[in-house]
């Protein structure tokens, strides 16, 4: 049986948003989309980006994987699939975003995973294998100390930082951004206080909205 949550969501949406709404679904149908954003977020279910940012149909473009992580640019082979890949470059080539925001988020159980060094949930150890590229960031981190809470933040800050240095060896994202057409942005989520923290671009930190104005 199709899950009776999802059902009673749709009717609601059906009696509600589609209602409001019903003419700008009409207009993305026949024009297709045209976000200027995209958003590179982790699949926890409780970081929706479109819920974070209160933003309507058609207006980010957004990724969501383990841990918010964007790998480096790699060769294709037969053998491998590269569906963050994929989806950055369908953003900058085809739809032109002209931002990216990588959106960390606290309580990020692939970092944990990682730092914890959790067991394979099977023996093909997908999550193993997607989180051990971050090992060099772990080690740029340095060793956890007596405050293991901050260091596992300061871990979820570097993983932000690590997609969006790979984001730059994808060669027309550094195009684009190189001639001013596209920005790079990093964020991160607080799930149990609701504030957002956003890279200052110049000296890295992690800055809270409400002071960040």
């Amino acid at each position: 049986m199709f899950p009776s949550r999802l059902y009673d969501g749709y009717k609601a949406f059906l009696d509600g948003r589609l209602c409001r709404e019903k003419k700008r679904y009409e207009d993305l149908a026949e024009s297709g989309q045209h976000p200027e954003i995209m958003v590179i977020g982790c699949g926890d279910s409780r970081v929706a980006p479109e819920i974070i940012f209160d933003a309507g149909p058609g207006e980010i473009f957004v990724i969501r994987n383990i841990a918010n992580l964007v790998p480096p640019c790699e060769p294709d082979t037969q053998t491998s699939f590269h569906g963050t890949s994929a989806a950055i470059e369908f953003a900058v080539n085809a739809l032109k975003v002209k931002h990216i925001v990588v959106l960390g988020h606290a309580s990020c159980g692939g970092v944990a995973a990682f730092a914890n060094q959790s067991p394979p949930l099977t023996k093909r150890d997908f999550i193993g294998k997607w989180m051990s590229q971050i090992a060099p960031v772990a080690e740029r981190v340095g060793a956890p100390g007596a405050d293991r809470q901050s260091w596992i933040r300061q871990l979820e800050w570097a993983v932000v930082e690590y997609s969006l240095e790979n984001l730059m060896s994808f060669p027309t994202v550094r195009e684009e951004v190189e001639k001013g057409a596209l920005t790079l942005h990093g964020a991160y989520f607080g799930i149990s206080t609701g504030l957002l923290f956003i890279r200052d671009p110049n000296t890295k930190e992690f800055v809270a909205y409400r002071d960040a104005a």
